[in-house]
């Protein structure tokens, strides 16, 4: 067997884990049954860079259900699930992934599911697709296509393509309504709140929470904190989302600003040195900073050490600096992604709609071998499915126009009568 895992003897743990999403999941089901009689993905050889949950499971069995030979690596070092790995690895799939991954180790990962030479991949960030352009360029010539599951990994995707260097075609998950309307917003709130509360036990009502951010993961996160009770202030840098923040009833200011009056602070903007030392010296003691951004790289963590003179764990993923004024600063999930390093990252029943898309895609990328190399929009078709099925489980029906209607929305000639 081929796979590299924490502890095999996790996977009975696994496998209740994996059940208990998929009860939560019935889209992918619904697609895993269909992928399992047609077998659209025989032969097919599917590398993933993805965080290794239990709501992946979920999606890499839909695939093996297809017919695809599955590799899987985590796309961040602290998501894993080792329980969920170890009963993956069980089930065959070529795993690679443990909670706790140095950098070494985490490209060591990526690099064996290259080895699987993939003909799809799916990638959670980008890592994959850029190792794979930068040093592994030898397997590029089996790729047919990919999939990018989150806003960062689009946003990188998108400037390859741009500057004439990708060699292969993306469908932009993240793009689909049926994913980031649900999974950012509601998603990224929900989660990121657990993750905070798991690893501080705070009382989130009274507090000043500063977001930074005011995309669909902020707004759901800024949502979810006033619904805690938090005194929440929004931070941005374009101005129609900042409008948009204070027509939504939130103060809206500056984080250097924000930085000297906040309690809380949660960074989700795919940017880097968000929250860096000009704002660290003005923060309150006992300042709380966390990041729910795809990479560790949104609060600057140098700049944090700089101006510490001692860093101990309170304990998991909760560390404290202190400044040289005496001050102390708490750091969560050493900066990670707060929602997957301290909490379950999100709920099922949302990525269900995510990974329904995903499992689609792949079938499209099967069905269309000869894209040009750009990144697209999930198609329309596929959105509309995955939302239309879902309903259909929620026992949810709803109305359609009649012929004339299509007919008037299709015309010019009718006006005001």
């Amino acid at each position: 067997m081929d796979f590299r895992v924490r502890d095999l003897s996790l996977s009975e743990k696994g496998e209740l884990l994996i059940e208990w999403a998929s009860r939560h999941m019935p889209v992918l089901n619904q697609i895993a049954e269909r992928f399992k009689n047609e077998r659209i993905l025989e032969g097919l050889r599917v590398g993933a860079c993805l965080h290794v949950t239990k709501e992946t499971a979920v999606l890499i069995k839909t695939l093996v259900a297809g017919g695809a030979e599955v590799a899987l690596c985590g796309s961040n070092p602290l998501s894993t699930q080792d329980e969920v790995a170890a009963a993956l690895a069980k089930m065959g799939v070529k795993v690679y992934a443990w909670r706790g991954e140095t950098t070494e180790e985490y490209y060591w990962c990526i690099n064996r599911v290259i080895d699987h030479r993939p003909n799809i991949t799916l990638d959670d960030g980008a890592d994959l697709v850029t190792t794979i352009h930068m040093s592994r360029r030898e397997v590029l010539q089996n790729i047919i296509g990919g999939t990018e599951e989150t806003t960062t990994g689009v946003m990188r995707l998108k400037a390859m393509a741009e500057k004439g260097v990708l060699q292969y075609p993306i469908i932009a998950v993240n793009n689909a309504y049926t994913k980031y309307l649900f999974d950012n917003r509601y998603g990224t709130g929900q989660s990121t709140i657990d993750g905070i509360l798991r690893a501080t036990n705070i009382l989130l009502a009274g507090k000043r929470f500063v977001v930074c951010g005011y995309g669909w993961c902020g707004r759901g996160l800024a949502l979810r904190a006033r619904g805690m009770g938090a005194n929440v202030i929004v931070t941005e840098v374009d101005p129609i989302r900042a409008l948009e923040a204070v027509m939504d009833g939130f103060q809206v200011m500056p984080l250097s600003e924000a930085a000297a009056v906040g309690d809380i602070f949660v960074t989700a903007t795919g940017n880097i040195n968000v929250i860096r030392m000009e704002h660290m010296l003005k923060m309150k003691d006992g300042a709380i900073l966390a990041n729910s951004g795809h990479f560790n790289v949104e609060i600057s963590i140098p700049d944090l050490e700089k101006i510490s003179i001692s860093k101990r764990t309170i304990k998991p993923n909760l560390d404290e600096y202190t400044l040289k004024d005496g001050r102390k600063i708490y750091l969560l999930a050493e900066g990670r992604l707060v929602n997957l390093a301290a909490a379950e990252g999100h709920p099922p029943e949302v990525m269900d709609m995510s990974f329904s898309n995903q499992a689609l895609c792949v079938e499209y990328l099967a069905k269309h071998p000869k894209m040009e190399p750009k990144v697209y929009d999930v198609p329309r078709e596929i959105d509309e499915a995955v939302a239309r099925l879902k309903l259909r489980a929620m026992g949810i029906k709803i109305d359609e126009m009649t012929e004339e209607q299509k007919m008037y929305v299709k015309s010019w000639e009718s006006g005001t009568i």
